[in-house]
C-alpha cells in the first residue's frame, strides 16, 4: 500500500441526500451565484461529458444532454453578463441568443445585469452565415472577437448584424483570449460563462485564465473518436478545489470545481 493512502478520506454521497428541490428553487440558484464585488472576468467553463470521456455524441455536446442538464445550463446562463463561445461550435451546435422568461429577466435587472446577456464568439477568421441563428434569433447583436486582420472583412460582411471587436495580442492573425477578458472587463461583463467548444476551453486552461469548471456527467458511453471537453497543444497541470456534486433523477452528475490552493 502506498504511503499516501492512510492519509485519504472517503465520503459516500448517498442517492438519499437532501433534496434540492425545482430548478428555479432559491436554493438551486445558489449553487451556481458568481463571486461577489468582482471588478475583473471571472470565467467558468460549462461543459458535459459522457462516462468515457466524450465531449459530444454524433457530432454534438447536445447529444448528451438530459432534462436536468438543460436546466442547470439555463441556471448558469441566467448568472452570466456575457456568454463566450468558440466560432466552431457556434457553426456546429447552430447557437443562437440567450432566451429569458420575464421572471427571469426580471431577477435579472434586480441584480443589476442586462435582461439578455450577449454571445461573444472568438473566431481568427469571423467568417459566418448571415442566416445562421446567431443573427436571426436574438435580441442582442452578438459580439465578435476576431483577429486585427479579420475585423475589417467581418465588418463589411456582417454589417449591423454583428458588433466587430478586435481582440489581437501580438499576432495579428489570431484573437488573444488576455485581450478578449481585457475587453469584456472593460464593458463591465466581469460574469463570464465560457460554453465552448474544447479548442476555446482548453487555450483558456493554457494560459491559465479558467478561474472555473462546471462539469455535467452523462449516464452514456459513447464510444468512437470523441473528442475530450478541452483539447490543445500543451500539456497543463492545473490544482482545482471541489464545490459541489449535484445528481438527479435520471443519474447525471453536476460537478462545480474552482482554482485549488
Amino acid at each position: 500500500m502506498a504511503d499516501d493512502a492512510a492519509v485519504v478520506r472517503f465520503t459516500e454521497l448517498v442517492p438519499a441526500g437532501s433534496p434540492i428541490g425545482s430548478v428555479d428553487d432559491s436554493r438551486m440558484t445558489d449553487f451556481y451565484t458568481y463571486p461577489d464585488g468582482l471588478q475583473a472576468c471571472w470565467v467558468r467553463g460549462n461543459m458535459i461529458t459522457s462516462l468515457d470521456g466524450g465531449a459530444t455524441d454524433d457530432g454534438k455536446s447536445g447529444g448528451l444532454a438530459g432534462a436536468g442538464d438543460r436546466s442547470v445550463f439555463t441556471v448558469m446562463r441566467q448568472q452570466a453578463d456575457v456568454i463566450l463561445v468558440g466560432a466552431g461550435t457556434v457553426r456546429a451546435e447552430n447557437y443562437s441568443g440567450a432566451q429569458f422568461s420575464p421572471a427571469q429577466r426580471q431577477a435579472r435587472q434586480r441584480r443589476g445585469q442586462a435582461e439578455v446577456p450577449p454571445i461573444a464568439v472568438v473566431t481568427n477568421r469571423g467568417e459566418f452565415d448571415h442566416d445562421a441563428k446567431l443573427f436571426t434569433r436574438t435580441e442582442v447583436p452578438p459580439l465578435i472577437l476576431t483577429s486585427s486582420t479579420a475585423a475589417p472583412g467581418a465588418s463589411s460582411r456582417l454589417g449591423s448584424l454583428a458588433e466587430i471587436v478586435v481582440a489581437s495580442g501580438a499576432d495579428p492573425e489570431a484573437v488573444d483570449n488576455a485581450a478578449v477578458l481585457k475587453i469584456l472587463a472593460g464593458r463591465k461583463l466581469f460574469r463570464v460563462l465560457a460554453e465552448g467548444g474544447p479548442s476555446l476551453l482548453g487555450s483558456l486552461i493554457q494560459a491559465d485564465l479558467l478561474d472555473e469548471l462546471c462539469l455535467t456527467i452523462a449516464p452514456l458511453l459513447v464510444g468512437g473518436s470523441a473528442s475530450r471537453v478541452a483539447t490543445g497543444h500543451a500539456a497543463v497541470h492545473s490544482r482545482m478545489r471541489r464545490i459541489h456534486l449535484l445528481s438527479d433523477n435520471a443519474g447525471y452528475l453536476y460537478a462545480r470545481y474552482i482554482r485549488g490552493h
